[in-house]
């Protein structure tokens, strides 16, 4: 497969992902599980030698099983855990499950809203990453939708106290660059509770990376939300750090102690977390100089007439 192609790879073949139009990642793929296209986008389900299991929508690694669990501890439950007592979550994409897999593992958690736009991704993760859900599909508390997110919300009078937005990357022509705009952040906190939050990924954080998407999502949070927060971690299959940004409408992350967060895993949360801790909720939030330098002097706000594309 030539790089940067989106042509379905071959067994024994390499996977080559841009990291940028000038940074290639590589790796060799073991088995294809499945190939093919949705009405919205193209899928891949691979087995590679490094990082195990991978779902790739539109050539772009969403997860895998190496690492899932960094990526998705660490969107779900600093806001989770920093709430007062969250008992109701909405969940833009994430349909691997492993989104809501976090999410449901509060005792507090009456119930998950996840609306996905693609019924056949969910259909297809539901069937071909079940480590990663861990039959999370399952759990009465689920309500599952297959719509568009922003039209939900419009529609809906629901009110949440966590929102959690796990959609792919803003690429032109995909189905999700509407959800990085200032306007569906507004929508986002009009359906919040009081005290309510919202976690979004927010790509890249590495030193050539961040101006993609990480800075220009901070600063439109910024716009919208009374008490913004951000914070990275190290994702090893996506090639670099990879960043989230909170919108609060009260609770602070940053001035709960490692103390204070490891007590509160253990009396709401019913599995054991294998990246997120006290020690490693602090750690996230110490963003490097770099990156606070890069959201400070951001003047990006991304809007639906000026919306922000990645390659």
């Amino acid at each position: 497969m030539m790089a940067g192609s989106t042509s379905p790879p071959t067994e024994g073949d390499w996977h080559y992902e841009h990291i940028t139009p000038d940074l290639l990642q590589v790796e060799r793929i073991d088995r294809i599980v499945y190939s093919g296209e949705t009405g919205y986008q193209s899928v891949c389900v691979l087995d590679t030698e490094c990082f195990g299991r991978t779902l790739l929508l539109d050539n772009k690694t969403q997860s895998t099983e190496l690492d899932e669990f960094v990526y998705h501890e660490a969107l779900v439950q600093p806001c989770m855990v920093t709430h007062p007592e969250p008992r109701t979550v909405f969940v833009a994409g994430g349909g691997e499950g492993a989104t809501i897999r976090e999410a449901l593992s509060h005792r507090s958690v009456e119930r998950v809203t996840m609306v996905d736009i693609d019924a056949e991704v969910v259909e297809l993760c539901r069937r071909h990453l079940p480590k990663f859900h861990q039959g999370a599909f399952d759990d009465p508390r689920l309500k599952l939708h297959f719509a568009d997110a922003l039209k939900f919300l419009e529609d809906t009078t629901q009110r949440f106290d966590v929102v959690v937005v796990d959609v792919p990357d803003p690429l032109e022509g995909g189905p999700a660059y509407q959800l990085y705009t200032r306007e569906f952040y507004e929508l986002l906190k009009e359906r919040l509770n009081p005290q309510g939050m919202i976690a979004v990924q927010s790509g890249p954080t590495g030193p050539a990376f961040y101006e993609q998407c990480f800075s220009a999502v901070a600063s439109t949070m910024g716009a919208v939300f009374p008490s913004t927060f951000y914070y990275d971690t190290f994702i090893p299959s996506f090639g670099t750090t990879w960043g989230f940004v909170i919108g609060s409408l009260g609770p602070d992350p940053t001035v709960l102690s490692a103390d204070e967060i490891d007590s509160r895993i253990f009396e709401r949360v019913t599995k054991t977390l294998k990246h997120y801790d006290g020690v490693t909720h602090r750690g996230m939030f110490s963003v490097p100089k770099y990156l606070r330098a890069a959201v400070a002097s951001e003047m990006r706000v991304i809007t639906k007439a000026d919306p922000l594309f990645v390659t």
